[in-house]
């Protein structure tokens, strides 16, 4: 079992996983220091077994802890130090808290049910069986993952910290916020995009790599120029908070792209964003220098998933988000053409063969392997840069497996059924995301809470002074920044409500006859996975 994309569950536990970790460890050359596998090749069978057992032993002895803490003495070398779940910001971290590499040897005959739940904090309650289960669930996680008033707070304290510096070089210059920070479909380890503009022949990429370094504003060695990418830009990693940043000039695209999303925002949308943005983080699948797709790519691909879906009304907040995610990784892992066939968002989305999209190309560019058209510059591709969309479409079939497996009749006879997490066959949250929160919210609690205080006394003084000729509403005490307002209000309204706005900009009328949202079994899925693969729109996923 491959470490990089899947891990150990419930159901699996056992003798034989420690054996299995031990071959791939050796086959990866992840040998532990102690031990000197490589006689093992000239070592009889029993030998060979003898330290597989040594192995059992040592991984169980790991879970035998009654709260299920483990020390950094107890982890394999095979776990990267950020899995000893101690959060301090004033230490180096590794890139992705969010990893769960190394997750497998933790998990191998671990019997204890608190250390298990610990990697689903969002599961505080037994849900319905089936598809109609995994959609309570991925409602859990969208509102345990949804950013907290304190993580804006803290977020728009290094934008200001960043701005502080840029207008003391260029005090004319306009700092503005893209990416999913703008949009408000920010995980808590996303970083933070920014774009200057003004009015410089050159990005002065190096002037303001000097400044920030001058201010400490960054840690020492995260700053770094990327000054021959398709995009210059700064990267960094803000020195109190630990938050990269992504710093450009002069780029209209990346706010067009905010608002563009912003305005195909459907009900259902920021669920699903969420689940596969963490989906794809924990893989380091979400970057596209390591061969992951980007997160405008990832909602470009979900955007299209909705258009196209034959049956859903993208515009009904009731859907089952069990069904569509099981759905989006049936599409995306199973059956989509990515040799022959290219994703078109603009005039309600469509599947277009490559060959029509390479001729709105220039510059000698070819449509790459997922082929998604900008829909706010048609000759751009969008995943051109994403090298490694063949293993993100294998992580895709292998969450479509699982998901499928896990929502069937036979998982109501696994072991625990009831205590695990079908959500959490896929998505696990590290013990050090989780004390990063509880870090940001017990640093930036008071400030939100003074911030609030002080702008409500500031609003009742202006009534007192200058009574409104029109009524005024209140300010929302909830909401720090002026962004991602669906999502800052989460806790209040739930946006599967009716009543909850959205705005669509080109939705497909769809038919809601045929509704998937009452399903709730593994034979509805079946049945559902058959009409799937029999569908007009499949086709024309595959035909080109």
């Amino acid at each position: 079992m491959d470490p990089r994309v899947a891990w150990i569950q419930p159901e699996q536990k056992g003798p034989a996983n420690a054996l299995w970790m031990h071959v791939w460890e050796t086959s990866q050359g992840h040998h532990n220091q102690n031990q000197n596998h490589n006689q093992c090749v000239n070592y009889p069978a029993s030998d060979v077994f003898k330290n597989v057992a040594a192995v059992v032993a040592s991984s169980t002895s790991l879970c035998s802890s009654s709260n299920g803490n483990v020390t950094r003495d107890q982890v394999h070398p095979s776990v990267p130090v950020n899995h000893t779940h101690s959060h301090h910001p004033g230490r180096r971290k590794s890139d992705n808290k969010a990893s769960t590499y190394g997750m497998n040897y933790l998990l191998s005959n671990c019997t204890n049910g608190n250390y298990a739940s610990s990697w689903t904090p969002w599961k505080t309650r037994k849900y319905n069986p089936g598809v109609l289960g995994l959609h309570e669930e991925v409602m859990d996680f969208y509102n345990f993952m949804s950013p907290r008033p304190e993580e804006a707070a803290m977020r728009k304290e290094v934008v200001n910290r960043i701005e502080m510096v840029i207008k003391e070089l260029w005090p004319t210059a306009d700092v503005q916020i893209f990416g999913s920070f703008s949009t408000g479909l920010y995980l808590p380890t996303s970083d933070i995009d920014l774009v200057v503009f003004g009015k410089w022949e050159r990005p002065p990429l190096q002037e303001l790599e000097q400044a920030l370094r001058k201010h400490n504003v960054a840690e020492p060695f995260s700053v770094k120029v990327l000054d021959k990418a398709t995009v210059p830009i700064i990267k960094l990693t803000d020195q109190e908070t630990e938050v990269k940043v992504d710093i450009s000039f002069n780029v209209e695209t990346g706010v067009k792209a905010a608002s563009f999303i912003k305005d195909y925002k459907y009900p259902v949308l920021p669920y699903l964003i969420f689940v596969l943005k963490q989906f794809l983080l924990q893989r380091d699948l979400n970057e596209v220098f390591t061969g992951g797709i980007s997160s405008y790519s990832l909602i470009l691909m979900v955007i299209s998933f909705l258009q196209l879906h034959p049956r859903i009304d993208a515009r009904n907040p009731n859907e089952n988000l069990g069904v569509l995610l099981i759905e989006f990784f049936e599409l995306y892992g199973r059956h989509f053409n990515y040799l022959k066939t290219g994703i078109r968002i603009k005039n309600g989305g469509a599947y277009m063969a490559k060959e029509e999209i390479m001729k709105a190309m220039t510059n000698g560019y070819r449509p790459s392997m997922l082929c998604i058209e900008d829909p706010l510059l048609p000759g751009n591709d969008v995943g051109r840069s994403s090298y490694g969309a063949m293993h993100v479409k294998h992580v895709f079939d292998y969450a479509y497996t699982v998901l499928g497996h896990a929502v069937s009749p036979l998982a109501r006879s696994y072991p625990n059924k009831d205590s695990e997490s079908t959500l959490g066959r896929i998505i696990r949250l590290t013990q050090e995301v989780i004390d990063y929160r509880e870090w940001i919210i017990k640093k930036w609690g008071g400030k939100h809470l003074s911030n609030n205080a002080e702008n409500l006394i500031l609003y009742y003084l202006s009534l007192v002074v200058s009574p409104p000729k029109e009524p005024v509403s209140e300010p929302e005490s909830g909401c720090v920044l002026s962004v991602g307002v669906e999502e800052q209000q989460r806790d209040s309204v739930s946006p599967h409500s009716a009543d909850s706005p959205m705005s669509i900009s080109s939705p497909q009328q769809h038919s809601s006859a045929s509704s998937v949202s009452s399903l709730s079994g593994s034979d509805n899925v079946r049945k559902h996975s058959q009409r799937m693969n029999t569908q007009t729109v499949i086709a024309d996923a595959c035909q080109f």
